[in-house]
C-alpha cells in the first residue's frame, strides 16, 4: 500500500465476540434491537475507504475493540530525507 494513514479508535469496554466480528462488515447486520439500527454503518465506511485505497477493520488481536481506518498519503513518503 506504501505510505499510510492510519486512524485507530479504541473502545475500552470488552473485546467484540468473535461470532459478532465474523459478520461486521456485512450489510444489514446489527446487535441492536428491531427498529434500532440498520447495520449499514461499518459496511458503507467500509465502501467509502475502499473507493479511497484504503481499508477499514476490526483489529482482532487487540485486547480491547479497536477499529482501524488506513487510507494512502497523498504525499510522497519522505522517510529517507
Amino acid at each position: 500500500m506504501g505510505t499510510v494513514i492510519q486512524v485507530a479508535v479504541i473502545d475500552n469496554g470488552p473485546k467484540i465476540p468473535e461470532e459478532v466480528a465474523v459478520k461486521l462488515s456485512q450489510p444489514f447486520f446489527t446487535t441492536k434491537g428491531a427498529g434500532k439500527g440498520t447495520g449499514l454503518g461499518l459496511s458503507i465506511s467500509r465502501r467509502i475507504a475502499e473507493s479511497h485505497g484504503g481499508r477499514i477493520y476490526l483489529d482482532r488481536d487487540s485486547l480491547q475493540t479497536r477499529f482501524v481506518l488506513e487510507l494512502p498519503s497523498l504525499r510522497p513518503d519522505r522517510s529517507g530525507i
